[in-house]
């Protein structure tokens, strides 16, 4: 009889002790649980004032000190970024004056009667300026998108209207070369983007068409709705990209060497690259040379 009540009393005190532990265990799964969501939604962690003896007590000094860290990079993060957005207002403010009082000058020279050879030498200087010009501005815009300055808004909207002002847009060049403009958009698409900069997107692969489609040529635009992705597709009749330079073509101021003689400066498909990554979306292109190259931009249907 004593043995059974020394046991009973022994088995009630385990039972007491892992009720208790239970308790302890869901307490601190509580505490960590609303201490990881105060950090997830950024408010600020009260300084560490609990009992370093305890488990929570050593776990909680640690994450005090991690969400410290945490907070002080992102404050030097978004000082840093101020600073640079600064520095890149300058230098695009800094820019636009020279260029624009040396466009003005060549203007005036050009009203002026001067020599053939001088009037080489100032259309020469034009198509230069004009390089200096775009290449600074593609500039900015790759720092800007690069470090964040630029967010992207994107909103529910006619996917069709940003397409047809990017369409709008290279009309004057394609007709200068007699290329025929074909677009498959047959019913209203309205999906979530950014229609300034997916319209810049847009126009950077149909300039880049236009560019290395011979006159004559044509270039047809084709958006089909998928399960996830929308896709437009720009395929052009140009020259075609070698496989194993179709990588290459998006990355930063790469150009193909035997189009060297042709305008730019190959910021435009990467330009194009980022801007789509940033809403989530990506680009391809399937080309063959000599069959011309098709490029297919995918976007989030949501």
């Amino acid at each position: 009889m004593i043995i059974l009540a020394v046991c009973a009393v022994l088995l009630a005190a385990m039972a007491w002790k892992m009720r208790k532990l239970k308790k302890e265990i869901y307490r601190f799964a509580d505490q960590l649980e609303e201490c990881l969501d105060d950090m997830i939604s950024g408010k600020q962690l009260p300084a560490a004032g609990q009992d370093e003896d305890t488990l929570w007590g050593k776990i909680y000094e640690k994450l005090w000190r991690a969400d410290h860290i945490r907070q002080k990079k992102e404050e030097e993060s978004l000082s840093e970024k101020n600073e640079i957005k600064e520095l890149i207002s300058d230098i695009s403010h800094q820019t636009k004056t020279p260029i624009a009082n040396l466009k003005l000058c060549m203007e005036l020279l050009q009203d002026e009667p001067v020599s053939e050879r001088a009037e080489e030498f100032l259309n020469s200087m034009e198509s230069q300026v004009g390089k200096l010009d775009f290449l600074l501005q593609g500039m900015v815009k790759i720092s800007r998108l690069e470090t964040g300055v630029i967010q992207i808004r994107d909103r529910e909207s006619d996917l069709q209207g940003t397409i047809a002002k990017a369409v709008a847009a290279i009309v004057p060049k394609a007709e200068k070369k007699q290329i025929r403009l074909y677009v498959d958009c047959d019913r209203e698409i309205r999906i979530r983007h950014d229609g300034k900069w997916t319209g810049e997107a847009i126009f950077n692969v149909l300039d880049n068409a236009v560019k290395y489609t011979e006159d004559g040529g044509s270039i047809h635009i084709c958006v089909a709705v998928q399960e996830v992705f929308t896709r437009i597709s720009i395929r052009d009749t140009g020259k075609g990209i070698a496989p194993e330079r179709q990588a290459e073509i998006f990355t930063r101021f790469y150009r193909e060497p035997e189009v060297h003689e042709e305008e730019g400066v190959g910021i435009g498909l990467y330009l194009t690259r980022k801007i789509l990554e940033l809403q989530k979306g990506y680009i391809e292109v399937k080309s063959e040379v000599g069959e011309g190259a098709e490029f297919r931009m995918y976007l989030l249907n949501m």
